[in-house]
């Protein structure tokens, strides 16, 4: 099995402690290279996690012709400029969510893909984690009825200035941050795309940022709402409701590394809870299957487990999520792509 070589775009924190590690662990990958602005800092994350080669600038890693593939960890506003630059450089790339600033950006990497022949993939970890494969064979199953509603939580507080999920100017805020894991999971678990969402947002008086909000998003077979805070208590929680049952996933999106993850199904025969079995997963690593996904697209010529069509699908979404807070009324996602620029 051939490996592939990754080199990483920046040195930023999630890179450096959750997924360039779980990477490492990936059969069938070698993370050979680390970039960042300042070549000290490169050799400094380099040296922390065994990195081979450290780079001072991200287009001298994009010239190492012994790089396969790229992973981006950068700010938002920076995901296309450099995804660009990393597939005309030849290399297939697995770029952070949110992948884009919105939908009519996202398309560009799509022709982008089309014309280079690469993978190219946004990180959305949870999309093939064992947990929330078993929600959906749940959900498909009947097992809980009709799916019709799903409720979820996910906060956290942050209110450093210098931190770039407060700043409004780079695609900062809790909706592009966090708020991007219920839309996809909810298409997810729907298997189709929301008619038409609303959203209420609360911003930051000094940052700008979306610190709070909440969205409904109205599916042909039911009805997904959720809340996302950068400034509420730490918490994350989702609830599947269908006519017959529930499912609640303890852990949606953070999922420990080190620790088994667990579901509920409650089969709904009373309130008290005295039909719920939970089901357990082995621990694994999402990150780990992730990066083994990715390079076994790459060797195999494609498609990337999560195709880019379906990314640009959920800032279709997001897109319409920050047009309704503005008018205060339900808005329809879609329209971004080359016909409806």
């Amino acid at each position: 099995m051939r490996t592939i070589r990754w080199g990483v775009l920046g040195a930023a924190r999630i890179g450096r402690t959750k997924v360039i590690p779980a990477m490492q662990r990936a059969t069938g990958c070698a993370v050979s290279a680390l970039a960042s602005r300042s070549l000290d800092k490169a050799k400094a994350a380099a040296a922390e996690l065994r990195i081979p080669r450290a780079y001072g600038s991200y287009q001298e890693l994009l010239a190492d012709a012994e790089i396969d593939a790229v992973y981006i960890p950068l700010p938002n506003h920076l995901h296309v400029p450099w995804t660009v630059k990393a597939a005309e450089a030849g290399k297939h790339v697995l770029c952070e969510k949110p992948i884009a600033m919105d939908a009519a950006e996202a398309w560009t990497l799509v022709a982008l893909r089309d014309r280079t022949g690469l993978v190219i993939e946004e990180a959305f970890m949870v999309r093939t984690h064992p947990q929330w494969l078993a929600v959906r064979e749940e959900v498909r199953s009947g097992r809980i009825g009709e799916l019709r509603a799903i409720q979820t939580l996910f906060s956290y507080f942050n209110r450093d200035p210098a931190n770039v999920r407060n700043d409004a100017s780079i695609g900062g805020g809790a909706l592009m941050d966090i708020g991007c894991y219920p839309v996809t999971l909810s298409r997810f678990l729907f298997e189709e795309e929301p008619s038409r969402v609303i959203a209420s947002i609360d911003r930051d008086p000094e940052f700008g940022t979306d610190r709070l909000t909440s969205a409904l998003l109205e599916f042909p077979r039911g009805q997904s709402a959720f809340t996302c805070s950068t400034q509420l208590v730490p918490a994350q929680r989702v609830q599947v409701l269908g006519t017959k049952g529930r499912i609640e996933v303890e852990i949606p999106v953070n999922a420990p590394p080190d620790q088994p993850c667990r579901i509920t199904v409650d089969e709904g025969r009373d309130v008290f809870g005295t039909g719920k079995v939970a089901r357990t997963f082995e621990v694994c690593d999402q990150y780990t299957i992730q990066a083994e996904m990715f390079a076994r697209a790459v060797r195999e010529g494609g498609p990337a487990p999560v195709p880019l069509e379906d990314s640009v699908a959920n800032m279709e979404v997001i897109d319409a999520l920050v047009r309704s807070a503005r008018t205060g009324t339900w808005e329809r996602p879609g329209g971004s792509g080359p016909a409806g620029r």
